[in-house]
């Protein structure tokens, strides 16, 4: 297959390409795939190791009217670039390419959106119920890591989808953690001996012959009870088995032929079918290969040697983790927690020096929140590294596990606010408002790399209860001071306009205060350190001076701290003009956080601007 051909637009004609052709096509995408990624950065290594099983799904099944849900998305590229994306890869990920993850709304051949994990076969099971509640004709797949197997609502859908006792195909992509090893050299060559096309059409023959008459189906049952009762004792694949599911497996993830074959024979079973996928994580790119982790996101790097193209600076997360450690020192009580996010929440330093104070409960954000609070109530102190984003799934846990028992919990908040390339399902844009709601809860919020310091050993030592340190993506701005003490300063004095953000919108809002100033305008800038309980004081004493209050916040309209900051001044009996400027009541898009800030007008620009419309000045105007 020559390399124009390869690079056409999907359609169901893949179908009739030939087991050649086909791994010429794997091969192809493969290279684009690392050429694409290195300049956009994105999730490769899990893409590299889906490539040959992406294409067997859609030599099989038809995706824009079969239902293919992704767990997380993380390996969804293949799939885009087969269903007429492939020419708009080099904009995948930027501001306004194409998206990172599956996204209904940029093509039918995306069923539904994904960006956290663990929910795929759960929405796979509600599919196939509408199918047939609906009497409807489609098949319905779940393609899910073996990571996502780590959290609990994996099992919660398994367990319905297991005996729903409908067509429904699961497909476990296992490219690390070993789930149900075979045992010894009889099971694994009785496995392979399952999977070989000859005994997948003897078998699919020999069930429809048995199954036409009454003595048939007698005698089809008892030789199946025998079956299934051999194969639990030689190959221990009974926990999918238990759950109701027809397991197929484990299958070379790399050889497309045997995929296709499988695949074609799982797509006739009217049942509920698991097929384990044995893969490599990076596959076809040796640094990903050798370096799965490091290459699980990455940002634009070498296409031929694999090192980045800019060195990584400082950022909140590293010195999350460089103060944890330190503060640990202090103390044996203190502990860490994440949720399958050691690199990205900044602890794999404290994982080496305190690995008995470490604790990976994998992609069960609840189940770290439970068991902190387990920790605090017999005497330790937790604390839980987790992103904005996914600590929204351990809500229940926050009220009633952490909050009604005022037990101490530390929870490091990582990617508070825009995260720019990962978009809706990645931005920290809820938790001020849904932490805010906690009984006893404090959260503070820190806009430097010392306040981040003094913020998380306050809320080690010195506070009570639980508390959230929320900080962002990435590193400082222009603001380095230190007010971390207080929970509130003035940055900046003036007496026409009262400028009020946290965290590290403070730096927008502080270029606006030297625009506004270039016009004569002289602006307070209060920042906030404490947004729960929120502490109004210095605001209320500047607005009663300046009369007019401009909030800026990298937070979702509904709940936002500038909504509550009115509600105090107008209880206080203040009537003043005010402007509230976020990121509104929808969902905020993938892009540069430069540029979304603009299109929000929460860049230093956007918030100048802003000012001088509620002060009823003219841009043009002196």
């Amino acid at each position: 297959m020559n390399e124009s051909a390869a690079k056409t637009e999907y359609k169901p004609t893949l179908a009739q390409l030939n087991d050649q052709e086909g791994e010429a096509l794997c091969a192809q995408l493969r290279r684009e795939l690392v050429e694409d990624v290195s300049k956009t950065g994105g999730h490769l290594a899990s893409n590299l190791g889906a490539v040959e099983l992406t294409v067997a799904i859609h030599r099989v099944f038809d995706t824009a009217v079969d239902r293919l849900v992704f767990d997380v998305g993380h390996q969804c590229y293949p799939h885009k670039m087969l269903t007429g994306r492939r020419d708009q890869m080099s904009a995948l990920r930027q501001y306004g390419g194409i998206a990172g993850f599956p996204k209904p709304g940029e093509s039918i051949h995306d069923a539904f959106i994904a960006g956290h994990a663990s929910n795929s076969v759960a929405v796979a099971l509600g599919m196939a119920r509408a199918r047939t509640m609906l009497g409807e004709d489609y098949k319905v797949m779940a393609l899910i890591g073996d990571g996502a197997l780590t959290g609990g609502l994996a099992y919660e859908g398994m367990s319905n989808a297991g005996k729903c006792g409908q067509q429904i195909l699961v497909i476990l992509n296992d490219n690390g953690m070993s789930i149900t090893p075979n045992v010894g050299g009889v099971a694994d060559h009785l496995a392979k001996q399952r999977l070989k096309p000859q005994y997948l059409t003897f078998k699919k023959h020999y069930r429809k012959i048995m199954n036409s008459n009454a003595l048939g189906r007698v005698v089809y049952r008892v030789t199946h009870r025998v079956k299934q009762a051999l194969k639990q004792t030689l190959l221990p694949c009974s926990m999918f088995e238990d759950m109701g599911f027809h397991y197929l497996g484990p299958v070379d993830g790399h050889n497309l032929p045997l995929l296709t074959k499988i695949l074609r024979y799982a797509r006739e079973l009217d049942e509920p079918v698991l097929l384990h996928v044995k893969t490599v994580k990076g596959k076809g790119f040796l640094p990903a290969e050798e370096n799965p982790d490091a290459f699980h996101g990455v940002a634009p790097f070498d296409a031929l040697t694999g090192k980045p193209k800019r060195k990584a600076g400082e950022n909140f997360s590293a010195v999350f983790g460089r103060t944890l450690v330190r503060l640990a020192e202090r103390d044996q009580r203190v502990c860490a927690i994440t949720a399958a996010m050691t690199g990205g929440t900044g602890l794999e330093k404290f994982a080496l020096k305190y690995p008995e104070r470490f604790f990976d409960v994998g992609i069960a954000e609840g189940c770290a929140a439970s068991m902190a609070a387990g920790m605090a109530k017999q005497g330790a102190i937790p604390v839980f590294a987790v992103y904005s984003t996914f600590l929204q799934r351990a809500y229940d846990m926050l009220l009633h596990d952490a909050a009604i028992d005022n037990l101490h919990v530390v929870f490091g908040v990582d990617r508070a606010g825009l995260v720019g390339d990962d978009g809706e399902t990645h931005h920290g844009l809820f938790d001020a408002a849904y932490l805010d709601t906690v009984p006893n809860m404090t959260v503070l919020a820190p806009a430097s790399f010392a306040e981040l310091e003094v913020m998380l050993e306050r809320a080690i030592f010195r506070i009570t209860g639980p508390v959230a340190v929320r900080y962002p993506r990435g590193g400082e701005g222009r603001f380095l001071g230190n007010s971390g003490e207080d929970p509130a300063a003035i940055l900046r004095w003036g007496g026409d306009i009262t400028l009020v953000s946290y965290g590290m919108e403070i730096n927008d809002v502080l270029e606006a205060a030297g625009l506004l100033e270039a016009k004569g305008i002289q602006a307070e800038v209060v920042k906030l350190n404490q947004l729960t309980p929120l502490a109004p004081d210095l605001v209320e004493l500047s607005v009663r001076k300046t009369g007019v209050l401009l909030m800026a916040e990298e937070q979702s309209a509904r709940g936002c701290v500038g909504q509550r900051l009115t509600t105090g001044l107008e209880l206080a009996g203040l009537s003043v003009k005010i402007a509230l400027v976020n990121c509104g009541e929808n969902f905020v898009p993938h892009g540069g956080a430069a540029l979304l800030k603009r299109d929000l007008s929460l860049d230093g620009m956007g918030i100048y601007k802003k000012a001088l419309e509620v002060l009823g000045r003219g841009e043009t105007e002196t």
